[in-house]
């Protein structure tokens, strides 16, 4: 049974050999793509003037052993970060970041915040890595820490292969990764060619399959509740780490921000 494409991309390739009924069911589901993980078989032969014999025999079609097969391949799929519904429509957004954010800081621990905010701080240099999705997080990153402190890059450059800077990792260099669901496959080469260096990784509950490969592991929650993730968690936790980072370096940092603040001026690079 395939789990890699959705109910809906499957109903759109088997439709042509599906039968006059299934083709009804079919109908249904793809304007009510949502009853295939909250309604049971028999509210859709409801739904459909089917039975319940004929949706299991229209999912078994599919390639599905059954509709809960389905359901759990559907899911499974959002849960690796595909954009698709699980959920109503009239969800609270508001309710679903603030949960984002209390189950990304409940599960901090201050020790390890402690650390990883002194390493950023002291380190000779700070290495941010991102793709896909965890770049502009990473951009982000490495413009607010450059605030505070000197030599900090951002990894991939465009256009640029990461052979050479991962090559020129310093002794007392600080990497930190970043890779959310849909990781590139080259991140796990990375991990693991980084083995051993002083690395945080900030992720998903999905990249916990790294935790022994690096120093640590800060965790944030996206929601699966709507079809497209939320980066909120992420973005808070940078701000938080940054502003972490200030308070340790001081009269340092306080150095750093009034000289950047003078370039801006002398370059009249911002708004009055």
């Amino acid at each position: 049974m395939t789990t890699k494409q959705d109910v809906l991309s499957l109903i759109e390739k088997n439709y042509p050999s599906l039968s006059s009924s299934a083709r009804v069911i079919a109908n249904y589901l793809q304007q009510h793509p949502l009853a295939i993980v909250s309604q049971t078989s028999a509210e859709i032969a409801d739904n459909t003037n089917t039975s319940k014999a004929t949706v299991s025999r229209f999912f078994r079609q599919l390639g599905y052993d059954s509709h809960q097969s389905a359901k759990q391949a559907q899911l499974a799929l959002r849960e690796s970060g595909v954009p698709i519904f699980t959920q109503g429509t009239s969800l609270d957004q508001t309710e679903q970041e603030l949960k984002n954010l209390s189950l990304t800081f409940e599960g901090l621990r201050p020790e390890t915040l402690n650390d990883i905010s002194a390493s950023l701080a002291n380190a000779s240099r700070v290495t941010l890595i991102g793709f896909r999705n965890a770049y502009p997080l990473a951009l982000h990153f490495r413009q607010q820490l450059q605030q505070v402190r000197h030599s900090v890059r951002l990894l991939p450059q465009p256009g640029q292969t990461l052979g050479e800077d991962l090559q020129d990792i310093l002794e007392d260099e600080v990497i930190v990764l970043l890779g959310f669901r849909r990781r590139t496959r080259q991140f796990k080469q990375i991990v693991d060619l980084l083995e051993g260096r002083s690395t945080v990784l900030i992720t998903d509950p999905t990249g916990q399959i790294y935790n022994q490969q690096v120093s640590h592991v800060l965790l944030c929650h996206l929601g699966n509740e709507s079809p497209f993730d939320s980066y909120a968690a992420p973005m808070s936790l940078i701000s938080m780490l940054c502003n972490r980072v200030y308070a340790c370096l001081g009269d340092e940092a306080r150095k750093q921000t009034k000289e950047i603040a003078s370039l801006y001026e002398t370059l009249n690079e911002l708004e009055p």
